[in-house]
Formats: C-alpha cells, sequence, structure tokens
C-alpha cells in the first residue's frame, strides 16, 4: 500500500497483477511488467506494495507562460497565453527527443517546483491565462495528476491543453480525454520503422489515438510532425501520411511540419532545412488539408492561416505575434464569410511573444 506521508506518490488504476508476483501497468503499449520496487520505462510509474503508483504527482520541471502558438496550436484561442508546465520521464525513448533533459531524466532535481491542482488552476486565473498546457514531458505518463488540474481549471473556466505523443491504450485515452479541451498530438513519422527504431513504440497506437480524439470527442486537435532528414521527409512518405490526415481525421485539421535541430541521441544528422519545410506544406495543401503550418523557422507566409475558400489571410503570424487578423467574431471569414475551423472565443489575444518563468508558491494556500 501506499505511504500517505509520501505527497509525492500517487495511486493509479490502470494495472493488474500477474501470476508471477509482477505488476503490470496499461496506460501505454509499453504494459511493463514490474517487481516490487521497479519503474516503468517512462522511469515515474512504479509498482510499490504491488500496486503501480505515480511518483510525480504535484511536482514540476517548473512553470512558464508561454504564448498558445508555441505548443503549437493556432486554432485554440489565438493569442492567448497558456500556464505550461511538465513533470519528469516519458514512455518513448526517442533519439531525436527535443526536450530529453526532463523527458527522460533520471533526477528529482529536475522537479524543481511543486503544487497542488487547485493552486495551478488559481494561479492561471489569477496570471491571466485562458488555459493550461500539460507539455515538456508526455502528460500521458502523469494522468492523474494532468487530470486533479483538468477538473480544478474547468471550475474557474481554465481550459487544458494536452501535448502529448498520443501513445496510449484504450480504456486510460477515454478517461484522460474526457477532461482535455485540446490536444496537439506528434505524428512522429508513417512507417513502423521509424516508431520501433528511433522512438520505441508503434505507428499504429498512434493512429489510433488520433482517430480516437478526433472521432468520439470534443477535444480541438492539431498535429505536429517533426521533420529529421534522411528518415521521414521523403516525398513518398509525406504523401502518405497527408492522405490518410485527409482521409481519416478529415481536412480540417491543422498540421504543423516543424524543423528538427541536432539534439540527445542525433547529432549525427543535419537541421531540417526550411525547404523540406516549404516542400511538405505543399504535399499537405496539394492532398487536400486545409491549414498546414512549418515551424521552428522565420516564415511568415508558413506560420499565418488562409481560408481553404477564398485564399484570404485569416490570421498573419510573425513567430509568435499575431499580425492580421480577418475573423469575423463568428470565426468567418470576412472575406467570403466562410467558417474557419477552430476555436475562437471574441478577438484575439495579444500575449505576442513573451515567455514569462513563473513559481507557483504565491499562489499556494497559507
Amino acid at each position: 500500500m501506499i505511504d500517505v506521508s509520501d505527497k509525492y506518490l500517487a495511486p493509479t488504476k490502470y494495472w493488474e497483477r500477474l501470476p508471477n508476483g509482477r505488476v503490470q501497468c496499461n496506460v501505454c503499449p509499453n504494459h511493463c511488467r514490474l517487481t516490487e520496487g521497479r519503474r516503468g520505462a517512462c522511469f515515474v510509474r512504479m509498482n510499490r506494495g504491488g500496486e503501480i503508483v505515480l511518483t510525480t504527482y504535484g511536482r514540476s520541471s517548473g512553470f512558464c507562460i508561454d504564448p498558445i502558438e508555441k505548443k503549437p496550436l493556432n486554432h485554440f484561442l489565438p493569442g492567448t497565453p497558456i500556464l505550461s508546465f511538465g513533470t519528469a520521464g516519458c514512455n518513448l525513448s526517442c533519439r531525436f527527443c527535443q526536450n530529453w533533459d526532463i523527458s527522460k531524466s533520471r533526477e528529482i532535481d529536475t522537479l524543481a517546483d511543486e503544487a497542488d491542482p487547485a493552486t495551478i488552476a488559481r494561479a492561471a486565473k489569477d496570471l491571466g491565462c485562458s488555459s493550461v498546457a500539460f507539455t515538456y514531458n508526455d502528460p500521458i505518463v502523469f494522468m492523474e495528476y494532468a487530470i486533479d488540474i483538468a477538473k480544478e481549471c474547468r471550475r474557474l473556466d481554465i481550459r487544458t491543453v494536452a501535448v502529448t505523443a498520443g501513445y496510449m491504450c484504450a480504456e486510460p485515452r477515454h478517461e484522460f480525454y474526457r477532461y482535455m479541451d485540446a490536444a496537439n498530438i506528434d505524428l512522429k513519422g508513417f512507417t513502423e520503422r521509424f516508431y520501433k527504431w528511433l522512438c520505441g513504440g508503434s505507428l499504429e497506437s498512434v493512429k489510433e489515438t488520433l482517430v480516437y480524439v478526433k472521432k468520439e470527442t470534443d477535444v480541438w486537435l492539431e498535429i505536429t510532425t517533426l521533420l529529421i532528414p534522411g528518415e521521414n521527409d521523403s516525398d513518398e512518405e509525406l504523401d502518405i501520411m497527408t492522405q490518410w490526415v485527409r482521409d481519416a481525421l478529415g481536412p480540417d485539421v491543422p498540421m504543423h511540419f516543424t524543423a528538427f535541430h541536432p539534439d540527445y541521441k542525433m547529432m549525427d544528422h543535419p537541421p531540417t532545412p526550411s525547404s523540406t519545410l516549404a516542400r511538405a506544406r505543399r504535399i499537405a495543401m496539394n492532398n487536400g488539408l486545409h491549414y498546414v503550418y512549418t515551424g521552428n523557422v522565420h516564415d511568415e507566409e508558413g506560420g499565418s492561416t488562409y481560408c481553404p475558400h477564398c485564399g484570404g489571410k485569416l490570421i498573419g503570424r510573425d513567430w509568435y505575434v499575431l499580425t492580421e487578423w480577418n475573423l469575423a467574431p463568428d470565426g468567418t471569414c470576412r472575406f467570403c464569410d466562410t467558417p474557419c475551423a477552430g476555436v475562437f472565443s471574441g478577438p484575439p489575444g495579444a500575449w505576442g511573444a513573451r515567455r514569462r518563468p513563473v513559481r507557483l508558491k504565491d499562489y499556494a494556500k497559507a
């Protein structure tokens, strides 16, 4: 049983006891089978007393106010600030991880801040944030903490956003997305080879999550693909991927192609040229996707939103700064009245490109 004196442990429910004395975690397709005291591949879910517990409940690697476009979300409350944080650990092992110091951390010192769910919701409200993002590492591995935060946020009319790889089993997936308002899900590549050898996961599991979120929930969905030279950036793979997105999810799901930079265990690959992102965007749009973006590069055209009917610029963006706004209050194009897919609430925000680290101790109850 859980030692209640350890405030960073929390019970979980997606696990089963096996005949050999091990306990199997069923949050993600890794299905880690753990002996007493052992942690799963994510490092933060552990067998303690014959039960799987979360070891990072209430702890964070830090809190920061970001522009929501940085998640990236271009069609969900544009221009607004979002309170962002992560914990530690990840259930994938991507060799190209751009946040590896957090997601692959095995040091408890990484978790330098702490806050209970009510404090996070109250801080977001007081700081003028429209939403809270679970990001930097995958919220799937700390789903109990994320769900409790989402419940508190709903009481204060604060939205919640999951930035995730989507590598999750069906039953916990159903519970998790019941509490999310928006998600950016990584579609890291479009071959099982890529997922197996570079991520330690499976493509089919991610596709199932994407279809579930789009077809079975009201969660606003956007997709990100980090393009790595020579690995997932061929014309053929991009063509097949974007056709699948169009047919399985629909043409209105925004897709972000972002630039890789050498990091973690892939220092031998060059950075992604901006021409590759432009090529991917062109292939996706030729396949009928309405909203396709480039990221991690300065590209005003690739970062802006255009009406799929008349081609007018609906939202101009220069990095994370909104430079133009041509949406009517009801979310339609001012030029031709065509609806723009997304979640819009009145005029755009004006947070811009600011990034503001915050400590939540001032918002904790005395």
